[in-house]
């Protein structure tokens, strides 16, 4: 078999076994198909070596690929051969010896709780004329920051998710594993005024399209299921200029809440079963995040720093 035909099956194995996002199964495919346009389509999957691996990630190093990316191509191969393995394309596994330089872990982009506000203030203020959409941006932007979720988690949201008396919201993170997580009083009201007024204005403009609106609790703006590409949009036209970057996306909530609950104390369990992440090690790079405001505030405030 060609390598290039071996991609398909392979990504549809991540999809269907393992249950990996749609987007980690894009990032791999889109990996694989770089090598195979690399080696060459033709390339036969059992003459692929260890040379020809290492030399396509040098080309990669080459053009400046982060050290991020570098890791996830050699997972991606990894995986890749592992499974071509254990099915039987090939017998002897090229990518065992493959290594790559080690994955840097800079800290994540955090905005102060004072620069967070004000832009929730402002998303607010510009929801008060009732613009359907500048009550949904509202809603959005408080439960990103509110209950930290993921933009996927965000975007998949539908009614009965909500329970507006509890104030909690069900959600389904990676590896489709549930999550309830709370919010509060901020985004309580954010999310019922968008409910009462601005979702049923969008989801009237579906049915001017002659379609039904989507089930989702977040619609775009002609009614249908609002993307993580729209959200993005939305922070990055809300956040950016507040953090004076070039391009913030939701994650930079996600980041903020995790980090301004350990500034209150909240416990590091805790924060982890907030954030669903499965290992309590990715929740501790918050406690680093925290550490290092810690010490910027003390050199710029103490005497003998």
């Amino acid at each position: 078999m060609r390598l290039s035909e071996a991609i398909e099956p392979w990504c549809e194995h991540l999809a269907r076994v393992r249950r990996l996002s749609p987007a980690t199964v894009r990032a791999y495919r889109g990996d694989l198909r770089d090598l195979a346009a690399t080696i060459g389509e033709d390339a036969d999957l059992v003459r692929v070596d260890l040379e020809e691996l290492r030399q396509w990630l040098w080309q990669a190093t080459g053009r400046g690929d982060s050290r991020a990316t570098l890791a996830r191509r050699t997972a991606a191969v990894r995986g890749f051969f592992a499974w071509a393995t254990e099915s039987g394309l090939v017998d002897v596994d090229p990518s065992l010896r493959l290594v790559s330089a080690k994955r840097g872990r800079s800290l994540p982009v955090v905005g102060t709780v004072d620069a967070v506000a004000g832009v929730l203030e402002k998303a607010a203020e510009r929801g008060e004329g009732g613009d359907p959409v500048a009550l949904r941006d509202g809603a959005l932007l408080e439960l990103l920051y509110g209950s930290a979720l993921r933009v996927s988690e965000l975007c998949g949201i539908r009614g009965d998710d909500l329970d507006e008396e509890r104030r909690t919201v069900r959600v389904v993170g990676k590896g489709d594993k549930e999550r309830v997580v709370p919010f509060g009083g901020s985004a309580a009201r954010a999310l019922a005024e968008y409910l009462a007024r601005g979702r049923p204005a969008l989801a009237s403009r579906a049915s001017q399209h002659g379609r039904p609106p989507a089930d989702r609790v977040f619609l775009g703006a002609r009614g249908g299921a609002l993307g993580p590409r729209a959200v993005y949009d939305v922070v990055n036209r809300a956040l950016g200029p507040a953090l004076g970057a070039p391009a913030v996306g939701p994650h930079v909530l996600r980041h903020s809440a995790a980090t301004h609950l350990l500034d209150g104390g909240a416990d590091l369990r805790a924060v982890q079963e907030i954030l669903g992440h499965a290992s309590l090690g990715t929740t501790q790079i918050y406690t680093h995040v925290s550490s290092e405001r810690l010490a910027a505030v003390y050199r710029q405030a103490h005497p003998r720093a």
